[in-house]
């Protein structure tokens, strides 16, 4: 039965409000986003957010779900998320295997798509998702994590 990603992502909602309503810390609402993002969603193998800071030009993990990284932090215009980071852009990479300026975080991931996240309209992190199949995003997904992001920027101090 193919999957229903309109009907996964409206559950998903709901969720994601719950958590995010709840009394915690940030690291710690956004480590549940990203383990019930990475469970839920059966193509989202490595879920994580990256904030920036613009003193040090670089994305520092914050928060993720998936197989540990080395890359903790990625500078701006590095790879994927670096891109992101430059551009203010949603980048979706089909097969990243096409990519000249990917960072490889581990031989099965296949695609990824990276959607940045901004407060009082500053680019200030992004959630960036990997997959270990070629080409799963569609834009419902965009969609969907552009909703997820301006969620978690309302409850960012």
């Amino acid at each position: 039965m193919p999957l229903d990603k309109k009907q996964l992502f409206t559950a998903l909602k709901s969720d994601i409000e719950n958590i995010l309503s709840s009394q915690q810390t940030s690291e710690e609402y956004l480590n549940k986003v990203c383990i019930l993002l990475q469970n839920r969603v059966p193509y989202y193998d490595w879920v994580g957010f990256y904030f920036g800071q613009i003193e040090t030009q670089k994305l520092y993990l914050k928060a993720f779900a998936g197989m540990p990284t080395e890359h903790v932090q990625i500078s701006f215009g590095q790879g994927i998320c670096g891109q992101v980071a430059v551009s203010n852009q949603n980048f979706v990479v089909p097969d990243v295997q096409a990519q000249d300026n990917y960072i490889a975080c581990s031989l099965d991931v296949k695609s990824e798509i990276v959607v940045p996240l901004f407060k009082n309209g500053q680019n200030i992190g992004q959630i960036d998702i990997d997959s270990h199949i070629k080409n799963p995003f569609s834009d419902e997904d965009i969609v969907f994590l552009e909703w997820l992001n301006k969620k978690i920027a309302e409850t960012l101090t």
